[in-house]
């Protein structure tokens, strides 16, 4: 089984408790030897983090920290939630299609199957980031507002905001567990509220969704700076 999901998993915490800095050259070797382990899944992991946002490159086959600070992580999550709440309102008014309702439950029921085995109080974190960002992308989508969907891609090239982003800032796997399962179980309210058409109720539901992302990061919403990171225009 691959290593690179970990991986990656693994560096994003890196980056959001202050390991890596803004601007700091990400060597893989030195990478390797922090988390023990080959330089194969560090190379591969990085062109993923350098999608994501997290890295930008930095000469010939090389990546560099990109710089942010808390502030606009937290701006850029509440904006989401704007955003993604507008789309599910809209999806409940006009009524959800037959097909995406069956869709969502799918997704819905993958993600439980994440949650099976309660008593480890594990997670595969990319595995859920997966079936997250197919959950909204899917509510999106069919939401039909073209200028509402370039405005969340946009928001989305912030680092730690994209649904597919699972990072913690403590190293806890039982509370990262309770993060992620009440996080579903939103999901689970989420497409019962669009299938009985309650725009208001779904609007806020997505709304509210963003809090846990925030949780699992140690963010306050009214955070709007932090010593860790420092923009780089």
């Amino acid at each position: 089984m691959s290593q690179r999901p970990l991986v990656v998993v693994q560096i994003r915490e890196m980056i959001l408790q202050g390991a890596l800095s803004p601007g700091q050259r990400v060597a893989e070797a030195a990478i390797a030897e922090r988390l023990g382990i080959s330089r194969t899944p560090v190379r591969q992991a990085l062109p993923v983090l350098a999608q994501e946002g997290l890295l930008v490159e930095a000469g010939a086959r090389g990546y560099a920290v990109r710089g942010f600070t808390l502030g606009e992580i937290n701006e850029a999550i509440e904006l989401r939630g704007v955003l993604e709440g507008m789309a599910a309102r809209a999806l409940a008014e006009r009524g959800a299609p037959r097909a995406l309702l069956r869709d969502l439950r799918i997704c819905l029921d993958d993600g439980d199957l994440l949650f099976a085995d309660r008593a480890t109080a594990r997670v595969d974190a990319d595995a859920y980031g997966a079936m997250n960002a197919r959950f909204h992308d899917m509510i999106i989508a069919a939401s039909d507002q073209a200028l509402l969907v370039e405005l969340l891609a946009r928001v989305n090239r912030v680092p730690f905001v994209t649904a597919s982003a699972i990072a913690f800032d403590r190293a806890d796997p039982a509370s990262a567990f309770t993060d992620l399962w009440y996080a579903h179980r939103q999901h689970h309210a989420i497409v019962d509220a669009i299938a009985a058409g309650q725009g208001g109720r779904a609007e806020a539901l997505l709304r509210e969704h963003v809090q846990v992302q925030r949780h699992s990061m140690n963010l306050q919403p009214t955070q709007l700076s932090h010593s860790r990171f420092s923009a780089d225009g």
